[in-house]
């Protein structure tokens, strides 16, 4: 196994894999602060020609995220709300109202114009949808994957799986913003960023290859 940085400074593994069966497998403590996500009103919207050369590229459209068939749509809908903060918020509670979830609703292949038109999905499809809003209203928003726990919530818990959420570009940085779950987190492990899902998967195999099964776990370990 060898690993390396992609072009967004995502750290990779890549390896050959045997013939046959075989399992990859991680596990990790991580020391959490215990804080929600940062929740910011007062941020504004920098305006496009201010906006940093390195934050340009999550203005574009990208595999998942179709800006130039949902501009007019975005305009129309957010057009007439408040910049900043309030502006990406606005974004959020729209996509979160307007996609069903549901695992049975997964489809590797859906866009963010699918996930509008059809109005189901998963937590991928919110990201998808939410960044695609914000980028053509000029704010630039990069797709995030990683883990997220029920640390925080209420039981009962569903089944431990990966999770999706994004980043808006407000001020002079970056804020993290959930359209799946609508509100602040508590213990975020962030894996990878980039411009949608394409970019991070989380595993990516040349070659025939058969998933029999994944296990994913996010378990609150209590201090002493």
């Amino acid at each position: 196994m060898t690993a390396y940085r992609d072009p967004f400074g995502n750290w990779c593994s890549r390896i050959v894999a045997p013939q046959g069966r075989f399992v990859l497998s991680t596990d990790a403590l991580i020391n959490d602060s215990g804080a929600a996500d940062v929740v910011a009103p007062w941020a504004t919207q920098t305006p496009v020609e201010n906006l940093p050369e390195s934050t340009l590229v999550y203005l574009l459209g990208s595999r998942y995220c179709e800006t130039d068939q949902l501009t007019e749509i975005a305009w129309q809908r957010f057009g007439s709300a408040p910049t900043g903060w309030a502006r990406v918020q606005a974004v959020c509670d729209f996509v979160h109202q307007h996609i069903k979830f549901g695992y049975q609703n997964a489809s590797r292949t859906r866009t963010a114009l699918g996930a509008y038109n059809e109005g189901q999905g998963v937590c991928r499809d919110y990201a998808h949808l939410a960044i695609t809003f914000c980028r053509c209203l000029n704010i630039p928003a990069r797709y995030c994957t990683g883990y997220l726990g029920d640390v925080g919530t209420q039981p009962p818990y569903a089944p431990g799986d990966f999770a999706a959420w994004f980043e808006a570009y407000l001020g002079e940085r970056w804020y993290t913003f959930d359209a799946r779950n609508n509100r602040p987190r508590i213990g975020r492990v962030l894996i990878a960023r980039g411009r949608d899902a394409c970019d991070v998967a989380l595993s990516t195999a040349f070659g025939a290859t058969t998933l029999e099964a994944f296990k994913v776990w996010t378990d609150e370990v209590v201090a002493d």
